[in-house]
């Protein structure tokens, strides 16, 4: 209920609009042409190469999905849709998400709003992301689903302005939206506290914040384009996206975050580099000595992307990641051994070679970490047989040397999969 009188509140400009007969009374664009749908219907497949003995289970992607979208404008407001419906074979039923459900208008000359459920990104990283705080879902990113749904949707106010000097997006979600983070249902993760791989029954919960008026989360960009250069700035008030703290009773959680970046991007020889920076601060544990709780991080990004062939582009970038107060960590830690390295580094190297007027699309997406001796490949093909139908196959392959790093921990989850699209 609070949240409906808070969305009815900063509706109440635009209701003024409802004075004037062109904002909602004059006549729908699309009246005679009738209501435009779009859409897919997918079936996708996935494959374990390998056995994880904490799952009983050879599918990794099981899916029958239709997808349905539609856009209208009645007025000066537009209305969006889109939504998922799918049986999931590995979950046993039928299941169902809205991915847009918004409305969109302006007001005054230079100010847009966007109220309701709706996917945000912002940033400069290429599958790496420093100042993009909003969900993501890397189950389904792991599975072999598109890339699309690597961002997870949410419950959202967006209100963007236009000036000389600069412009600003500011993103309001009243109840936090965590990503959706690995759980033990279809993979198994590094646990701490066991001391390697779980995949708990039922599976992983954290608990999450109130929903209470102070427990959402703040978003802001103010961003310019200077002859070619884009320039921005970021703040976040919030949580991190990942389970990553303890309550005293050992329940995952998630720690309260601030955060506070710059990106630039521009033209720089045959192509485009892009710098990315964050500094992550872990509001109940400001000076690092409290082990169930993360510290605070500063993590930083370069990446460059050209041509360097007709029809063949390459994508390179280099991310930091540095743990803060570390000394303090390692001397209040249970286990000092499994913390992570104080500076963790991480390149990616994208390929992507098109051939046959964009017909066929070869492209592998790699992530290798030289201080934690691990890496996840993405090998992809893409067939596009006409404007309607499409398939895809690829790989999700994972390893390294030790059980607590991020890709090594799902080792045991390396698999392939093959997806057929139709869209109408």
């Amino acid at each position: 209920m609070l949240v409906r009188l808070l969305l009815l509140i900063l509706l109440l400009p635009g209701l003024s609009f409802a004075q004037d007969d062109d904002f909602w009374d004059e006549e729908w664009e699309d009246e005679e042409a009738g209501l435009p749908f779009a859409g897919f219907i997918e079936a996708g497949a996935g494959f374990r190469l390998q056995d994880d003995p904490f799952i009983d289970r050879d599918l990794t992607l099981a899916d029958l999905r239709a997808r349905l979208e539609a856009e209208w404008t009645p007025g000066r407001a537009t209305l969006s849709l889109k939504a998922d419906a799918w049986y999931d074979d590995i979950e046993n039923g039928v299941e169902a998400e809205v991915r847009d459900l918004s409305v969109a208008f302006r007001v005054g000359d230079n100010v847009d709003v966007k109220i309701g459920r709706q996917v945000q990104t912002w940033g400069t990283g290429d599958l790496v992301f420093l100042n993009d705080l909003f969900p993501k879902d890397f189950v389904s990113f792991f599975s072999g689903r598109d890339d699309e749904y690597l961002k997870a949707p949410g419950n959202s106010i967006r209100l963007s302005r236009f000036g000389t000097a600069f412009n600003v997006d500011l993103v309001w979600s009243p109840v936090f939206d965590p990503d959706i983070y690995l759980d033990g249902n279809r993979y198994s993760f590094f646990s701490p506290v066991a001391g390697g791989n779980v995949a708990p029954s039922p599976p992983l919960s954290a608990l999450e914040p109130d929903e209470g008026i102070g427990d959402g989360e703040f978003a802001l960009r103010v961003f310019r384009n200077i002859e070619g250069n884009e320039y921005a700035a970021y703040a976040y008030r919030g949580y991190f996206k990942q389970p990553n703290a303890l309550t005293a009773s050992l329940v995952p959680t998630f720690a309260p975050l601030a955060a506070f970046g710059a990106s630039l991007r521009r033209p720089m020889g045959p192509g485009l580099f892009n710098a990315e920076v964050v500094y992550y601060s872990s509001l109940d544990d400001r000076d690092g000595t409290d082990p169930l709780l993360p510290n605070d991080q500063f993590r930083a990004l370069a990446g460059y992307e050209w041509e360097a062939r007709p029809n063949f582009t390459v994508g390179l970038q280099y991310y930091l990641e540095a743990t803060l107060d570390y000394d303090e960590l390692e001397a209040n830690s249970p286990n000092p051994t499994l913390e992570p390295d104080r500076y963790r580094h991480l390149l990616t190297n994208r390929l992507t070679y098109r051939a046959a007027r964009d017909r066929h699309t070869f492209s592998l997406f790699t992530f290798f970490s030289p201080s934690d001796s691990d890496y996840y490949l993405r090998p992809a093909y893409t067939y596009r047989h006409s404007d309607q139908w499409s398939l895809t196959a690829g790989g999700n392959l994972f390893g390294g040397d030790e059980p607590q790093t991020f890709f090594n921990q799902l080792s045991d989850a390396t698999n392939v999969y093959l997806r057929v699209r139709f869209n109408y």
